[in-house]
């Protein structure tokens, strides 16, 4: 029998699930703690009064209804990691206001546990001014258009443009909620890229999602002058994704304790990740000790998927065991996450100690081909790159390159990356020195840049195309992918450099940046 602490006891139970239905009284748990079988519930009561057992009934996930009487030792129901257990009592409807629930049941290899909460009655009606859903297909065409309809009806804007798009809105599921249209977005195509890299190799055309004028021309002049010195070379030097747990202790000694007894343990953790999630492979943990809690940096590797998602699971995993294996002090209470992965925010651990994949994109530049191409010259930039340095220190800036962002959302926009992560992701260090010839060698490390291949919006159907446009698709592409961005990226930071040494920056945007004013919006 495991040992289930307080601390992730009390988190089973559903807040807000308890309301009355037509046939009495309703409320679910979520298993939360790791695969189980349920044997018995031992007994139910509502504000102190028992529930006799012929008036409950139980559900896994809108599964068939289970009487009590159908549960025994030998007749367990699963009762896997995630799955929600709704629990219906044929008893009278409860007043409004809060009420208490004690349940007593045994789920193998827990034992017995026992719960004990407050919950306050919801109505479970929706309001007329709550989005129209469905919880068995939010994704079909009547919902889609009902939503369509809903958004005209309230805000008197009739969606022409948003609801015109040519896949199955099914696919959306796992993507979008409410989906009720796209955002079209203009995208353009930069190249070709010559990329000398350990996983990249030839010439590939880059798509550009943006409505930033200048951008796409701007890349695409930077790749002409890296193509024209001879590529860029690119190495994936790192790959470290993370989930940071917490735990808190009645005193710093005995977080101290913990943190001793952890270390000793990656190997049996790294068995329990990999049996959460084969995906995930967890390579170390890193732990920090601050007042009476001890913060942790799980760092798995996630093959070709961005992998935050897995990384949450198998570190749920990995927290579940330790919980109940830790006897050295009394857990007070824990979090999956503790702020401290810095998952969507520029940090610099990340810069240290790398999120998603470290990559290095290098080039040396021709003097003549940048003069004749770009209109500048090497010295310029060169001296531009250490003065700016100079400034993005004074700024506190996560960059001291140019605009890594433009290139990586534009990037990610198009293939479906998860675009919050351009946050951290455009964190990037720029190197330049000049040559004995007076060539110009520039290189830019991107520490945390996160991107994937397959999973989250990477199968949706333009984002697939833009992919395949690389050779990015897929299983076994994600290295590839990452070396063609941070080539992409370092491009714009020699066509900028240039442009703002030549003095065109601002009459480029001026030429080609500008909206005609006479345009009327469709």
């Amino acid at each position: 029998m495991r040992f289930v602490p307080k601390a992730l006891l009390k988190r089973l139970y559903n807040r807000s699930s308890l309301r009355n239905t037509e046939a009495g009284v309703r409320f679910s748990i979520k298993n939360r703690l790791s695969p189980a079988r349920l044997e018995a519930v031992d007994h139910l009561r509502i504000d102190g009064e028992d529930v006799a057992p012929e008036r409950v009934r139980l559900s896994m996930d809108g599964g068939a209804e289970i009487a009590l009487a159908d549960i025994a030792p030998d007749r367990a129901v699963a009762f896997p990691l995630g799955t929600l257990m709704v629990v219906d009592l044929a008893i009278d409807a409860l007043d409004e206001g809060e009420h208490d629930i004690e349940l007593v049941f045994r789920a193998p290899p827990f034992g017995r546990l026992s719960l004990s909460v407050s919950d306050r009655l919801g109505s479970g009606e929706r309001s007329a001014d709550m989005i129209p859903r469905d919880a068995e297909d939010d994704y079909a065409p009547a919902m889609v258009e009902a939503r369509q309809r809903f958004v005209a009806e309230r805000t008197g804007v009739e969606l022409e443009h948003i609801r015109q798009f040519s896949f199955d809105p099914t696919m959306m599921r796992g993507n979008i909620e409410h989906f009720t249209g796209v955002a079209q977005i203009p995208l353009g195509i930069a190249g070709p890229l010559l990329v000398h890299g350990e996983h990249a190799e030839g010439e590939f055309y880059v798509p550009l999602a943006t409505t930033e004028g200048t951008l796409v021309a701007s890349y695409n002049r930077g790749m002409r002058v890296i193509r024209e010195s001879g590529g860029v070379q690119c190495t994936v030097v790192g790959d470290n994704m993370q989930r940071a747990p917490v735990f808190c202790f009645e005193n710093a000694a005995a977080a101290r304790r913990f943190a001793d007894w952890l270390k000793e343990r990656t190997e049996t953790l790294r068995q329990v990740c990999s049996e959460s999630d084969r995906f995930a492979t967890l390579k170390y943990i890193d732990y920090y000790l601050v007042s009476r809690f001890c913060y942790t940096r799980f760092n798995f590797v996630t093959g070709d998927a961005a992998g935050m998602n897995m990384v949450g699971k198998a570190t749920f995993a990995a927290c579940n065991w330790i919980l109940q294996n830790f006897d050295g002090a009394e857990v007070k209470d824990f979090y999956l996450e503790s702020n401290f992965a810095t998952d969507k925010k520029a940090s610099q651990i990340n810069a240290m100690r790398t999120r998603g994949k470290r990559v290095t994109a290098e080039c040396t530049v021709k003097r003549q081909v940048l003069r004749d191409i770009m209109d500048a010259d090497t010295e310029q930039l060169y001296s531009h790159s250490k003065i700016a340095s100079i400034g993005a220190m004074l700024a506190g800036a996560n960059n001291n390159g140019a605009h890594a962002a433009n290139a990586i959302t534009a990037i990610f926009i198009a293939t479906g990356q998860d675009v919050a992560n351009v946050a951290e992701s455009s964190a990037g260090i720029l190197y330049t020195e000049l040559t004995e010839e007076k060539d110009l060698y520039i290189s830019i490390t991107l520490p945390s840049l996160i991107v994937a291949t397959i999973g989250g919006g990477t199968g949706l159907a333009t984002q697939s195309e833009s992919l395949r446009i690389m050779g990015c698709e897929g299983p076994g592409q994600v290295m590839k992918f990452a070396e063609i961005v941070a080539g992409t990226v370092l491009a714009g930071e020699i066509s900028l450099g240039a442009a703002i040494s030549s003095l065109d920056w601002v009459s480029s945007h001026d030429q080609y940046g500008r909206n005609d004013p006479t345009r009327q919006a469709q």
